[in-house]
């Protein structure tokens, strides 16, 4: 396979993988973020402390992070084709990547938030703010550094979880790797499909640590 003959699939399967990851990011980060603040608000000695519902947010994001990506795929199938219409293509495959980040996510999440100073949390209390108060001007803009870490790391990961979408119908780089690289045994085009992913799991550790970095230096200086 000519390079000519190459060029449009990989790039057709890149912006396919950058569809998916981005969608199931915004959806990731919508459904885990307030699954994590909800892990510690309800924790013991919690503002919100509740045993019943942490314990049971807990196992469900505890199985949902126990199960290999291709099994939950293929079990959420039915699901993907009542939401979306179809369990084949990109959008179809943001429904399965997005359930099996979130609960990552939110273990993310609740580690980040975990890690704030208590005492600004009291402090914000001591002055009569509510608990949303403290969510908001504590608890989330304190961990924000730390958060997106999370957000870098969950994005890594969906590349990962693309790839293997794209086995089972989901297109993306994953799907051309396995239709050219593998059953046509095209190892070039294999070869510079990993290239590409490797790129672009690099550039956005690059540009997640960027953030970070940037982050911690204005918490620098305002401190």
């Amino acid at each position: 396979m000519t390079w000519s003959e190459m060029q449009p699939l990989l790039s057709q399967g890149t912006v396919d993988t950058l569809y998916m990851v981005l969608w199931s990011t915004v959806v990731t980060v919508a459904g885990g973020l307030p699954l994590g603040v909800l892990l510690v608000l309800t924790d013991k000695g919690g503002l919100l402390q509740n045993t019943p519902v942490n314990k049971v947010v807990g196992v469900i994001v505890n199985i949902g992070r126990s199960l290999p990506f291709i099994i939950l795929l293929i079990a959420l199938i039915p699901f993907t084709t009542l939401v979306v219409g179809t369990f084949i293509g990109p959008t179809a495959m943001i429904v399965p990547l997005a359930v099996g980040a979130i609960p990552f996510f939110a273990r993310l999440v609740e580690t980040a938030i975990r890690e704030v100073d208590h005492g600004l949390v009291e402090a914000v209390l001591a002055m009569g703010g509510s608990v949303p108060t403290v969510v908001r001007k504590v608890l989330l803009p304190q961990a924000l550094p730390s958060l997106v870490s999370a957000v870098t790391t969950t994005v890594i990961v969906l590349v990962g979880y693309s790839a293997m979408a794209g086995a089972v119908g989901g297109e993306g780089l994953g799907s051309k790797a396995v239709t050219y690289g593998f059953q046509r045994f095209e190892t070039q085009f294999m070869l510079v499909t990993v290239v590409i992913l490797i790129a672009l799991v690099t550039i956005v550790q690059l540009v997640g640590d960027g953030v970070v970095r940037l982050l911690a230096r204005r918490g620098r200086a305002a401190g």
